[in-house]
Order: structure tokens, then sequence, then C-alpha cells
């Protein structure tokens, strides 16, 4: 799988007027869009659209310090219909313009070319259970929060601290099949899910049941599910629980090519052992067969 998605970003260095073709990059991949997009911001840290911008930016650089094309020139090159707009992007990474950066001979940003390897860590097993749903609902509050890939998100966490007893427990009540108790949900609103893009954020139940006034309802199709259990140490919460995605895509799906992420909520569940020194997590992945 990663030798695959390698080919595929070879593609970002290929014709650099064109916008980069992603469904393009999917099929060399043998993967879908989707996939491809959430497999590359999860192992790179960044979205792959952000990727292209920064890597073509370099290359462009590059060429604006050598001196020998005018900057129209280098612009039409790397996809931008106007100086202006080139100027603009390139001030943005290199913060500095390209007229300047050449005059001064300005120490300018780089983005290296990216390959993914798979290093082999410890002798950990992974565990996972694949699960067949039939639709169902997700119940609950809703609250459009930021993305934060690493570290506390106060915005999700006020959300969370604002939900009374009351709410908590008429949520919990509506819980009739797995996985059961009060979830976590998140629903992307963009593919490449950037740091601070936004995501819808649910307090919510998986639950036949209609609905309940107030509430929020989000319909989920029938389905297959990836099921990662783990017990993460209070004290590497919340770390422990967003390598949880971390090690999905950076292990699991490269693993299992059988199978590959699909649009849908990602769901975690947390219950606290009795002394609550542990979390008991699962987290529950949308996906098909590839």
């Amino acid at each position: 799988m990663l030798d695959r998605l390698n080919r595929a970003l070879e593609k970002v260095e290929e014709d650099t007027r064109a916008p980069v073709d992603v469904a393009e990059m999917a099929r060399t991949a043998l993967t879908s869009e989707h996939h491809l997009r959430r497999l590359f911001s999860v192992l790179s840290g960044m979205p792959l659209s952000e990727y292209v911008r920064r890597r073509r930016l370099t290359l462009a650089g590059a060429e604006v310090l050598r001196g020998e094309e005018g900057l129209l020139d280098i612009a039409v090159r790397y996809g931008y219909g106007s100086a202006e707009a080139f100027a603009r992007a390139f001030r943005a990474m290199h913060g500095v313009g390209p007229g300047e950066a050449r005059r001064t001979g300005a120490v300018l940003n780089s983005q290296p070319r990216m390959t993914f390897r798979l290093t082999v860590e410890g002798s950990t097993t992974m565990r996972y259970r694949i699960v067949e749903k039939e639709a169902f609902r997700l119940v609950g509050a809703r609250a459009r929060v930021p993305i934060v890939h690493e570290g506390r998100n106060p915005v999700m966490e006020d959300f969370v601290r604002g939900l009374d007893q009351g709410v908590r427990e008429r949520i919990g009540e509506l819980s009739d099949q797995e996985p059961r108790g009060l979830l976590g949900v998140t629903v992307a609103l963009s593919p490449d899910r950037g740091e601070g893009s936004e995501i819808d954020y649910y307090q919510a139940a998986a639950t036949s049941a209609r609905g309940a006034e107030g509430m929020d309802v989000l319909e989920v199709p029938a389905g297959t599910w990836v099921v990662f259990p783990k017990s993460v140490p209070v004290e590497e919460v919340p770390e422990g629980l967003q390598r949880m995605w971390a090690d999905a895509f950076g292990h699991w799906f490269p693993s299992n090519p059988a199978y590959r992420a699909t649009e849908g909520p990602e769901v975690l569940r947390v219950a606290y052992s009795g002394d609550g020194a542990t979390a008991e997590a699962e987290l529950w992945l949308p996906v098909e067969r590839a």
C-alpha cells in the first residue's frame, strides 16, 4: 500500500502547470480518493492539498533565486494565473515576495519531497474486529469545533463540559446497540482535515430511536466498520486516544489493503475503569472492501 502511495505522490512532481488530479493519484494507489486523502493527512500531519501547494512553492522558490527566468514565467509554470496570485502564495509560504527574494537572496522555506515507509516498532499486536451493522442513528448534542491532531482541544472540552447531567442521561438512555454508551462522534466537513479546520462533533448514542426533542440526529447507512479496542493509561489522555487514528492509518490500513476508509462518522467510545486509572476505548471507523 505505501509503495503505491509513493508512486501516486510522484505525480505532484510531474506537470506543475496543472492542478494535481487527486482521482488519478487514487487510481495509481489502487484506492479511493477519500481513503487517499485520509491516509495522507494522518501519515503526514497535513492535508494533501497543502503538501502540493508547499512542494510546488518550494520548487518555484529555487527557480526564483536562480534568476534565469522572469517571475511571470515561473508563476505560470507552477499553475498560477497571474504574477499577483503567485506573489501572494509565495509570501504566505516564504514570508517574502518573489521579487524581494530575488533581489536580496533571501532565505526561503522548503517542503521536502515526501516518501512513506512502514517502520516496525516493538512487537505489540494491534487488535481489531470487523463489524457489519444495519442502518442506525446517532442522536445527541452537536457542536462545530476545530481539528486538533495532538494535545488538548479546548473548544471540544468546553462543549462537553457544558452539557448538563440531565442531557447526558437522556442521551445515554437512547443507547440500544453497539457501540454502547455516550459516544464522541466526529464528522469531517473537508476530506483533507487540516489542523484548525472544522468538524461536526457529537456527544451521541447509537440507537434505533427516531430521535429526541432538542437533539440532533445523524442517519448512518448500513455498512462495514473496523473496530480498534485499546486500553490507555489515564495520564496519557488525550494523546493516547488521538494515537488510535495514527495507528489505524499508519499501521493497520497499509497492512490490510483489503479494506479502505470510506466516508462516514468516526466514533470513539471511552469508558473509564473502576479505579479511574485506565480509559478503555474503542475506535469505530467506516470502511469498505477494496
